[in-house]
């Protein structure tokens, strides 16, 4: 009883530490989208102080973005040393770390481009962390749930493609769907490879989530995220269009409108948010899903002692 309280106080830490790092994606998509990339030269301080004067240009959307991050930091510390000594399971533990290391890696990495002021190669490279950070913060919410301990492998999926392969195969395109967009949104390349990105993810959202309801459409954790996963891609693909015409109106104006940033932000969290839908969704199908080998190895395991009678 005592243990179970433990798993449950883990997961709700690893629901917080997922939900700040959503704010701190919004952080970061405003800075971006407000042009304050540039407002503070320094780093780790901010003019040489702990809190610098906010009300100056896009400073204070520099600095939340550090505070918040900061935040994230800790949170995510203690989420890899609780998970170092209760997780349930050795690949919790060891995403843990891996979370704790992204997370550094990102902050360094952010510091790096203030100081060194290569905005387009390395503003990309901190927005792929970031998505790799909060697809492991993701992951460690479901490995804590306890819809995760409770559920184990039953299901058989002899057909092709098989459907876990095939949802990780969609995970991998809409992350590089998302490291395209923000090569775009810093200017590292044109439109063009986030079109057909697009196009891509647009496709294999359909078939994996098609192949998902054929199949195991009475499963109500697979087909719910199935589900989830089509409409946060519609809102997102509505949003990409949105988000074209007003960069095309931003283009007319001296500042950002507040229109403008509601838009580009809203398209860069339904981003993440379509990728945590595939993720969750390829994580539960290679967690209730057997294996096609693991299913002919249970049925000739079967058949062996009805041979032997014979």
């Amino acid at each position: 009883m005592v243990e179970s309280k433990k798993e449950s106080g883990l997961h709700r830490f690893s629901i917080v530490t997922l939900y700040s790092t959503i704010l701190l994606l919004v952080a970061g998509a405003l800075v971006t989208n407000n042009n304050a990339g540039d407002s503070v030269p320094d780093w780790p301080l901010a003019y040489g102080h702990l809190i610098p004067p906010m009300l100056v240009g896009g400073i204070r959307y520099e600095y939340a973005h550090r505070v918040v991050a900061g935040v994230v930091a800790v949170l995510t510390l203690f989420l890899a040393a609780w998970l170092a000594r209760s997780a349930p399971n050795r690949l919790a533990r060891r995403l843990g770390w891996i979370a704790f290391g992204l997370v550094v890696a990102q902050g360094v990495l952010g510091g790096v481009r203030v100081l060194f002021h290569h905005p387009a190669v390395l503003a990309t490279a901190h927005a792929t962390l970031a998505q790799l950070f909060f697809v492991a913060i993701v992951s460690l919410a479901l490995l804590t749930s306890q819809w995760w301990q409770r559920n184990s492998a039953s299901l058989e999926d002899t057909s092709s493609p098989r459907v876990g392969p095939l949802a990780a195969w969609t995970t991998t395109a809409i992350f590089v769907q998302l490291i395209l967009g923000a090569g775009f949104r810093h200017d590292a390349f044109g439109i063009l490879p986030h079109l057909v990105g697009g196009i891509v993810v647009l496709f294999l959202v359909v078939w994996t989530c098609r192949v998902v309801k054929s199949r195991f459409g009475q499963v109500r954790d697979l087909r719910r995220w199935g589900i989830y996963l089509q409409a946060s891609l519609g809102t997102q693909i509505v949003l990409g269009i949105a988000a074209y015409w007003a960069v095309v109106q931003a283009a007319r104006e001296p500042q950002p409108s507040w229109l403008f940033v509601m838009i580009e932000v809203a398209h860069v969290i339904f981003g993440a948010l379509t990728l945590a839908a595939s993720v969750v969704l390829t994580l539960s199908c290679f967690r209730l899903i057997r294996p096609a080998e693991a299913t002919a190895g249970h049925i000739q395991a079967a058949k062996s002692p009805q041979q032997s009678r014979a």
